[in-house]
């Protein structure tokens, strides 16, 4: 049996660690670019198209993890959050579409898509009312998908909540927190009594074993 050989972007982040981890652990063929790598085989750009198209070579799939993440750096530099956020995600799928055959792809979005929806649970209906450049990033780049979904390429969006469960995750979001604070006896403080947030802690892999066997 033939098993993808997969390009994970962002594979140093939280969601590509662990996603890194359990495709290789299911012997996947994985290839990694990460401008933070610690490993240099992986370390790349997105940014640089050229990277980009000598690293997407031979992939049989793609899962777009890499962009500017957390919200309060995306509202420090907006500017760079669409760069990376828009002009990289251009640059791997321009890159795709230019092999043949073409790789099938996963893009990771965001639930701040949404903005403050009016209705809870959102869903796919649910209108796109992003609230900040993060959000409006996300929203562009789901376009993108659209668009090359329309010229026959083989993709899909997934829009994330918050995503824990990473030793080396910010200590500063709220699941690490919150754990901290509670092994040191200290209270669990909540900023904004009316925020509702909703969390994912870990990568379930079977449903993507159907879509990509």
């Amino acid at each position: 049996m033939h098993l993808p050989r997969i390009l994970v972007t962002g594979s140093s982040g939280v969601v590509g660690s662990a996603l890194v981890s359990a495709l290789s652990a299911r012997h996947y063929s994985v290839e990694s670019i990460d401008l933070r790598s610690k490993n240099s085989s992986a370390q790349g750009d997105i940014c640089d198209i050229t990277q980009v198209s000598q690293r997407i070579r031979g992939i049989d799939g793609i899962v777009h993890l890499a962009a500017v993440s957390r919200v309060v750096e995306a509202e420090d530099n907006p500017d760079r959050c669409w760069s990376v956020n828009v002009g990289g995600l251009r640059n791997v799928l321009h890159s795709a579409l230019a092999l043949s055959p073409q790789p099938w792809l996963i893009f990771a979005s965001s639930r701040e898509v949404y903005g403050q929806p009016q209705v809870l649970p959102a869903d796919e209906n649910s209108p796109l009312l992003p609230i900040n450049a993060y959000g409006r990033s996300k929203v562009e780049g789901e376009r993108l998908i659209e668009e090359v979904r329309k010229l026959g390429m083989r993709a899909c969006t997934l829009r994330l909540p918050n995503v824990y469960g990473s030793p080396t995750d910010h200590s500063d979001r709220v699941i690490p927190a919150f754990a901290r604070a509670a092994l040191q006896g200290q209270p669990l403080k909540i900023n904004g009594s009316g925020h509702t947030f909703d969390f994912i802690r870990d990568l379930r892999l079977g449903a993507f074993d159907v879509l990509v066997g």
